[in-house]
């Protein structure tokens, strides 16, 4: 008999068969979709899944619905399940809603830092300096945003940090960084160099002005991201 061909879902999700609680298929996926292991608009097969985790499709479909309220996934009814994917003007959206809520945190935590903090800001701005230098896309996206929740952690702000947290999530499925040129990321990491410099200064205005002039140049690369990647809605 002839074996059961899975669709990509099969090679990236990480399963545990022996006992899989609800929260566990939810966070499972909910990785999967942020690390851009599978595309924006790709099919979630339910049954598939179901058949990976070794349970009924009705957990699944429970955890999809989570991750719909996240915009993680979106629903068509009598279509199914898909990695949600954002327009072109939604995506920009989210990125000035994520420098929105960065710059509300950025008084407060360079106030409140303390020299862990700074020293865990610096040590990702280093893998991120490492990241440029071997030209390694996707270790500079990832390294991006430890980056920049390292700066804005340290205010204590926690709701902030959580709808922070959620902006940024809706943005990764696209991975951003990944796509641009490699002299685009060497410019914005420059811009986090003047940041980390502000911040372990304490320099308040400096650290938001050089944020500002980030986000600026940030949201002219996720402008000129090629439209003929698939990863956005036409």
């Amino acid at each position: 008999m002839p074996s059961r061909r899975h669709s990509v879902w099969g090679s990236k999700l990480a399963v545990n068969r022996g006992g899989t609680s609800q929260q566990s298929i939810v966070d499972e996926l909910r990785r999967v979709i942020l690390d851009g292991a599978v595309p924006p608009g790709s099919p979630i097969p339910v049954s598939e899944v179901a058949d990976l985790f070794g349970v009924s499709p009705i957990p699944i479909r429970e955890s999809l619905k989570t991750l719909t309220g996240e915009g993680l996934v979106a629903h068509q009814t009598n279509i199914g399940y898909a990695v949600a994917q954002l327009t072109a003007s939604e995506l920009a959206e989210m990125y000035i809603v994520r420098e929105t809520l960065e710059s509300a945190a950025l008084s407060a935590a360079v106030v409140r830092a303390t020299a862990a903090d700074r020293a865990h800001v610096a040590e990702a701005n280093r893998l991120l300096e490492d990241a440029v230098t071997e030209d390694d896309p996707r270790t500079y996206h990832r390294q991006s945003r430890i980056f920049h929740m390292g700066l804005t952690r340290p205010s204590g702000m926690l709701r902030l940090i959580h709808m922070l947290e959620a902006a940024w999530n809706i943005t990764e499925p696209v991975q951003v960084m990944v796509h641009v040129e490699h002299a685009q990321r060497a410019r914005l990491h420059e811009d986090h160099g003047e940041m980390l410099s502000a911040f372990l200064d304490r320099d308040v205005d400096r650290l938001l002005a050089s944020s500002a002039a980030h986000h600026r140049r940030l949201n002219e690369v996720v402008a000129s991201l090629p439209a003929d990647t698939g990863l956005v809605a036409d």
